[in-house]
C-alpha cells in the first residue's frame, strides 16, 4: 500500500494492532511519525577489502567465502550457525544464534557481502550474528540504532522507517531565510532524510542540529506569542503599594527573611503595580522558604480587594501548605479555605459558595479548584506551586475563573536557566538560592548495599538517642505503578518493625487513602512514630524540622533532582543531619549522579549536572509542561542553538505580534501542528 503521512500507524506493513499498541507509548500514532522517532546513536561499520584488515572490537563490511557451515542445536531452544568465511588473505568464524533459515540462504563456496561486529574467541577472530547482504547491493556503512518497547527489533526500525522516509519529501518548516541560512544548507526534508540514513557520521549531527533549531525555534515563537498576549493585555486589577496586612506578616514572622526572599517580593510587587498582568516563575531550591513568598504574594491580592488561589499537584502538598499557612492567615484574620478531591459532597458545597459569595478570601487545593461548579467572586491572584507537575492547559484553566488575574508558578525543582526557557519561556523568572540563616547542610554519604546491616543499626542508634529518621524506599521498575511500589514499601516496614520492634514507626505511599496519609505524617511530626518508612511521596512538602536522618534505598534509580528532592526533608532544623544513599550503580553514569549528590549542597549546580547526564526529556517529562517534547534538540549541547532560535522568534513577534499577516499564515498553521490543534489555536487567538 501507498503510506500518507496520517495513515494510522496499524497499516504500516508489519505493524498490525499489537504493535500499534506498543508504539502509541513511542507517541507514534501515524506513518509520519516515524520520521520523529530520532535514532539514539548510530553504529559505524568499516568497509574493508580483504578478511586480513579485520581487527578484535571493530564493525565491518567484508565480502567473504563460505569455506564450512554447520547447524548445531547444544541443547533445546537453542541452534548455532557456524561457518567460516575467508578470502585469499585469510579466514574468520562466523556464527548466528537461533537463526537456522539462513542454513538454506548461505551455500558452501558461495560469495556474500557481510556487515557485523568482529570479537575474539580463543584464536579465532569471530563475526557475531553478522548480517548477510547478495553481494550486489552495498550495505550502508552507518546504521542508525533506535529507541525500542516491547521487544521490537532494529530490523523492523530500519523496515518502518525505510517505508515512512519518502513522507519527508513534502515537508516544509518553514524557518524565517535568516535563520535557515544559518542552518548548515540542508532543507527540512533534506535534514529528515540524513537523520535516519546519513552518509558519514558527521551528516547525521548536521542534520540533527537542523531539525533541532527549527523545534526550538517554533517553540520559542509560541511561547513568545503567549508572552506577548500577556504583557500586551492591560490590567484590569489595580493595586495599591504593599500595605497593612503584608506588613503586618512580615512583623510576625519569627525570623528575618533573606536577601533572596526580599528580592523575589520586590520583583513580584513591581509587577502587581505594573499596567500589566503578572506573569512570573518563582524557582526556590529546597528549603529557600519560597512558601513565605506565596504567602505574602496571597496577602497583597487580599488587602486589595481581592481573592487569591494557590493550587499543589497533589493532597499531601495541599494539607501541607493548608497547615502552614492557614496559622498565619487566622493570626492575621484572613478567611481562607481548603480545597481537595477527597472532601465530602457537602464540604465542596461550602467552600463553592463560600468562593463565589466572597466569604473566602483565600482558597488552598488542588485540580479540585478546576471543577466546573468553582467560581470565585473575584479572583486576582492564581499560584501553582510544583509548576513542573503542571501544563499550561490547567495553568489557562485556573486563570479563566477570574478576569485576567495575576499568575505566580512556583517550582522548589530548580532547572537551568537553558531549560527554564524552553519549559518557561513565556515567564518572567525569579530566583532563590539562598539557603535561611541557621540552615544546616546535610552531610550526604553513598554506600553499597553489602553494608546495608551496619548502617541501619547506625540508623536505629541514632533513633533511640532521640532523632527522627526518613527510610525512602527503592523505586519499582518504571510502569509498574502504585501497587508494587505500595508493596515494596509494605516490606521494608515489616524488616524495620522486625529489626527494632522497640521503636515505633510508620508506613507512607500512594495506595494509602489521603486520610491515612495526613495521619502517617501527624504522628511522625509529633514525635508518636520516630522512623517514616516511605516511597518517593514525601518528595516535596513535608517539613519536619526534628527529622535529621534519611536513608534512600536503591538510591542510583534516582534521578539527580529528585534525590535532591528527597534529602531536602531533613536538615530543616538547627541540628546536624545525614542523608545515606544506598546503592551499586553498574554504569558510569549512575556512579556520577551518586558523587554530585555527596559534594553538592545547591540545587541550582545539581540541576546543571542532572541536564548533562540525564537531558532535558527526563528532567522535566516535557509532555506535562503542554510545551512539545524536545525530540532533536539537546539542551546542554545547544544553548546557542536555543538563543538564536529565541532572537528569530522576538525579531518576528516585534514586527508582527499576532502573526496576522497575510505571509504569516505557514507559521501559524506549523505552531498548530507543534503545540497541538486546541492549544495552538489559543496561542493564536
Amino acid at each position: 500500500m501507498t503510506l500518507e503521512a496520517d495513515t494510522p500507524v496499524q497499516y504500516v506493513p508489519g505493524v498490525g494492532p499489537r504493535r500499534a499498541r506498543l508504539l502509541e507509548k513511542l507517541e507514534i500514532r501515524q506513518a509520519k511519525d516515524f520520521l520523529f522517532h530520532v535514532p539514539r546513536r548510530y553504529e559505524e561499520y568499516q568497509p574493508v577489502s580483504s578478511i586480513s584488515q579485520l581487527y578484535e572490537g571493530g564493525r565491518f563490511i567484508f565480502k567473504a567465502r563460505v569455506f564450512h557451515l554447520q547447524l548445531r542445536k547444544p541443547r533445546p531452544g537453542l541452534t548455532l550457525l557456524e561457518a567460516v568465511l575467508g578470502d585469499g588473505s585469510g579466514q574468520v568464524m562466523a556464527v548466528w544464534f537461533n537463526q537456522p533459515y539462513l542454513r538454506e540462504k548461505l551455500q558452501v563456496n558461495g560469495e556474500y557481502l557481510f556487515r557485523g561486529e568482529v570479537k575474539r574467541h580463543g584464536r579465532w577472530l569471530q563475526a557475531v550474528h553478522p548480517e548477510v547482504g547478495d553481494g550486489e547491493r552495498a550495505f550502508p556503512s552507518i546504521l542508525p540504532v533506535y529507541p525500542s518497547a516491547g521487544g521490537i527489533s532494529q530490523k523492523l526500525w530500519l523496515r518502518w522507517t525505510e517505508a515512512a522516509l519518502p513522507l519527508a519529501r513534502g515537508m516544509e518548516d518553514h524557518l524565517p531565510p535568516e535563520l535557515e541560512a544559518s542552518a548548515g544548507g540542508l532543507t527540512y526534508a533534506q535534514a529528515l532524510q540524513a537523520i535516519h540514513r546519513p552518509r558519514r557520521g558527521e551528516e547525521a549531527e548536521k542534520a540533527r542540529k537542523r531539525l533541532a533549531l527549527s523545534e526550538l525555534f517554533y517553540l520559542q515563537l509560541g511561547l513568545g506569542l503567549f508572552r506577548h498576549q500577556v504583557r500586551s493585555s492591560r490590567r484590569q486589577l489595580v493595586y495599591r503599594p504593599e500595605g497593612f496586612l503584608a506588613k503586618r506578616f512580615r512583623e510576625i514572622l519569627p525570623f528575618t527573611l533573606t536577601q533572596a526572599q526580599e528580592k523575589a517580593m520586590a520583583e513580584i510587587e513591581r509587577d502587581l503595580l505594573s499596567p500589566h498582568p503578572m506573569n512570573r516563575l518563582l524557582q526556590g531550591d529546597v528549603g529557600s522558604g519560597k512558601t513565605v513568598v506565596l504567602t505574602w504574594a496571597l496577602l497583597r491580592a487580599v488587602e486589595n480587594g481581592y481573592q487569591a488561589a494557590i493550587m499543589a499537584p497533589t493532597e499531601i502538598l495541599a494539607y501541607q501548605h493548608w497547615q502552614r499557612m492557614e496559622a498565619w492567615f487566622t493570626q492575621l484574620k484572613v478567611p481562607a479555605l481548603l480545597l481537595v478531591g477527597a472532601q465530602k459532597p457537602s464540604e465542596k458545597r461550602i467552600a463553592y459558595r463560600a468562593l463565589k459569595e466572597g466569604h473566602a478570601a483565600v482558597a488552598i487545593g488542588t485540580h479540585a479548584l478546576l471543577q466546573e461548579g468553582v467560581e470565585f467572586q473575584r479572583l486576582g491572584l492564581v499560584v501553582t506551586d510544583e509548576q513542573h507537575r503542571f501544563g499550561v492547559r490547567q495553568r489557562l484553566a485556573l486563570l479563566s475563573k477570574g478576569e485576567e488575574p495575576d499568575l505566580l508558578v512556583a517550582s522548589a525543582t530548580p532547572i537551568p536557566r537553558s531549560l527554564a526557557l524552553v519549559a518557561y519561556g513565556d515567564l518572567d523568572l525569579s530566583v532563590m538560592d539562598e539557603m535561611p540563616r541557621g540552615r544546616q547542610p546535610v552531610r550526604t554519604l553513598w554506600r553499597p548495599s553489602r553494608l546495608r546491616p551496619k548502617i541501619y543499626q547506625w540508623l536505629y542508634d541514632r533513633v533511640r538517642a532521640g532523632e527522627r529518621a526518613y527510610i525512602i524506599c527503592p523505586l519499582v521498575e518504571e510502569g509498574e505503578g502504585d501497587q508494587k511500589e505500595a508493596a515494596a514499601a509494605e516490606v521494608w516496614w515489616e524488616k524495620v518493625k522486625r529489626e527494632a520492634p522497640d521503636i515505633p514507626s510508620g508506613l507512607l505511599h500512594g495506595r494509602l487513602t489521603n486520610q491515612e496519609k495526613m495521619a502517617a505524617m501527624e504522628a511522625f511530626a509529633r514525635g508518636e512514630t520516630r522512623i517514616l518508612v516511605a516511597t518517593t511521596v514525601v518528595e516535596v512538602g513535608i517539613d519536619v524540622p526534628e527529622a535529621t536522618l534519611m536513608i534512600i534505598e536503591g538510591a542510583e534509580r534516582f534521578g539527580l533532582a529528585q534525590l535532591h528532592q528527597l534529602r531536602g526533608r531533613i536538615g530543616r532544623g538547627k541540628d546536624p543531619s545525614t542523608c545515606v544513599l544506598i546503592g551499586d550503580p553498574k554504569s558510569e553514569v549512575a556512579k556520577e549522579r551518586l558523587e554530585v549528590l555527596t559534594r553538592e549542597q545547591n540545587g541550582f549546580r545539581i540541576a546543571e549536572e542532572d541536564l548533562r547526564l540525564r537531558g532535558p526529556g527526563e528532567m522535566l517529562g516535557t509532555r506535562q509542561h503542554g510545551v512539545p517534547e524536545l525530540r532533536f534538540a539537546d539542551l546542554v549541547r545547544d544553548q546557542e542553538l536555543l538563543h538564536r532560535a529565541r532572537e528569530a522568534a522576538r525579531a518576528i513577534l516585534a514586527e508582527d505580534p499576532h502573526l496576522s499577516a497575510p505571509d504569516k499564515e505557514p507559521l501559524r498553521r506549523r505552531l498548530e501542528e507543534v503545540f497541538g490543534d486546541t492549544l495552538g489555536r489559543a496561542l493564536l487567538h
